[in-house]
């Protein structure tokens, strides 16, 4: 992977947070809310998963979308308007947008284990019964993820000045997606549809997006200038960032980063892409109404009240998942 991050990210400890010390513990919490307030994305290591872990995960997925579009069909479920299992090539699109990104993915879910009714609200997991090693690993990536993304929200719950454990019960068991994502590979450039790029800019749907470093370059974020920087995690970080929910949550106080995908140069088209991002999402019941802390005459409420449920159903069908 490629070894790159770009200076203006934060790179931060998540050990800091979670060793016990206090002096640490807030010194995170000042740096993680500074980071959401200017750049938008922070680099965490010691977030829990291992090399081992991730190789096992990317060569899984990799083996995966390498196969023929005739065995990945197979597991594709469209009545699940892509939130379990293999969604295929143009069927995302970026809110605003017509054009579908190029790339294809799979989605893990929540598999819940604790008898919580919430299980029944999600629709069971995909797997390629071929491939038992990937389901093993996708499932412990998954948990992994969950729970620095929990130990993140706790940060960010002590930087709004709520208390610590805020967000505990309300991602619990949450909707979260862990995504692979293939940019295919494209040897003839002439053929792209007009406009269309590997990610077109978009801010995420969740709380808050980690993602483990990619396979190649791509990526860019929306700094608050209005400049697009390029970022790549270094292979022993997690990149987090804020996502629409939290944005909505807070009334604008930490701002969902806007980001893309953007086709490499013409001479690599013809090489692929692979990204895993885990898109970190409450209960459905969560209550996204803005923080009363987070509104005031300078800051009048900049949004309706709503649901995370109510909200994923208005955006997957703004991206094109659900018709």
């Amino acid at each position: 992977m490629t070894e790159f991050l770009h200076r203006e990210v934060p790179s931060l400890d998540l050990a800091d947070f979670t060793a016990g010390d206090a002096a640490r513990k807030a010194q995170f919490v000042r740096d993680l809310g500074a980071a959401f307030n200017t750049i938008g994305f922070v680099a965490n290591k010691n977030h829990g998963l291992t090399d081992e872990l991730t190789e096992k995960l990317y060569a899984g997925f990799q083996h995966f979308f390498l196969s023929a579009d005739a065995f990945k069909q197979r597991y594709e479920r469209p009545e699940l308007h892509g939130q379990r299992g293999y969604i295929g090539k143009g069927k995302e699109h970026a809110k605003g947008r017509t054009t579908g990104d190029l790339k294809e993915f799979y989605h893990v879910g929540q598999h819940v284990t604790d008898n919580d009714p919430i299980g029944e609200e999600y629709p069971a997991n995909v797997f390629p019964e071929a491939m038992p090693q990937l389901r093993e690993a996708a499932l412990e990536a998954y948990r992994r993820l969950e729970g620095a993304g929990t130990q993140v929200l706790r940060g960010i719950a002590l930087y709004l000045g709520l208390e610590e454990h805020y967000f505990d019960d309300k991602v619990k068991n949450g909707n979260s997606i862990l995504r692979a994502i293939h940019y295919y590979p494209i040897p003839d450039p002439a053929a792209i549809p007009d406009g269309a790029v590997r990610a077109a800019a978009h801010g995420d749907i969740n709380l808050i997006t980690l993602l483990m470093g990619a396979s190649a370059d791509g990526l860019q974020v929306l700094r608050r200038d209005g400049q697009w920087i390029p970022i790549t995690a270094l292979p022993e970080q997690v990149v987090v960032n804020v996502g629409d929910m939290l944005d909505r949550l807070t009334n604008n106080k930490l701002k969902s980063t806007i980001h893309r995908v953007v086709n490499p140069p013409r001479e690599k088209m013809g090489t692929p892409r692979f990204s895993i991002p885990f898109f970190m999402h409450p209960r459905s019941s969560m209550d996204l109404t803005c923080l009363t802390s987070c509104v005031d005459a300078e800051h009048p409420k900049a949004y309706s009240d709503t649901t995370a449920g109510e909200f994923l159903e208005e955006r997957l069908a703004e991206i094109g998942l659900k018709k």
